[in-house]
């Protein structure tokens, strides 16, 4: 993941400084903001919760009405699953983390030229294991013979759906986004039957749902 990441920032780096040296009105920007994230599921019950993500942008040259904007971030999102301890079944929400980075290529049409535009497109989410509170990984996940720990293993390159609306002046905006997770989080779960036996004896599926307001200040 590190090497992914690497390679994420170097390639973000050669398009940036390429895009900025043509000085022909090219933007790059630097954003950040929060998150909120749901997991969908029906496999155990779960609850959104706020995180942060932060990153830069580079949006190309407008076409008629159309731009292109290239931009990574960095994120930590988090969830919380139902649970209860195991030696006093008391009921405790555990919060899940999932920390990572997203690069994405959107189309952007722009409503009101510098002012108002339409972003959408791809994401591409590389991330790690969900973690937990070490005194929460034998709790029991709610409904379930699985502990918390067993349910940290997601899946680590995800792809996402991006749509959102940006407004403001040439130098600050606000970004409001929804993504949707298109493959199925949880499917790196499904490669252990045991796993699986635990969990009713049902495969693992669920997507996510990432909500973000975020500030944008262009260079």
């Amino acid at each position: 993941m590190k090497k992914i990441i690497l390679f994420s920032v170097l390639l973000f780096t050669i398009i940036t400084v390429a895009q900025h040296s043509r000085r022909d009105g090219n933007r790059i920007g630097i954003m950040g903001g929060i998150t909120q994230t749901t997991l969908k599921t029906s496999n155990f019950a779960t609850k959104p919760a706020s995180g942060w993500v932060a990153g830069m942008a580079v949006r190309g040259n407008y076409y008629n009405d159309f731009s292109a904007i290239f931009g990574m971030q960095f994120f930590e999102n988090n969830i919380t699953v139902a649970t209860t301890k195991p030696l006093s079944f008391t009921p405790e929400e555990v919060s899940c983390k999932s920390m990572g980075v997203q690069i994405r290529l959107l189309a952007s049409y722009n409503l009101i030229k510098d002012h108002v535009s339409i972003d959408f497109g791809p994401v591409l989410q590389i991330n790690d294991k969900l973690k937990i509170n070490s005194k929460s990984e034998t709790n029991n996940v709610t409904g379930t013979l699985l502990t918390a720990k067993e349910i940290t293993d997601v899946t680590k390159l995800n792809g996402n759906a991006y749509v959102g609306i940006s407004a403001g002046t040439k130098r600050i905006r606000a970004v409001v986004n929804y993504q949707y997770g298109l493959n199925n989080f949880l499917n790196n779960l499904n490669k252990s039957e045991e796993l699986k036996l635990k969990n009713n004896n049902r495969d693992f599926k669920g997507n996510l749902g990432i909500i973000s307001g975020q500030l944008l200040f262009n260079l």
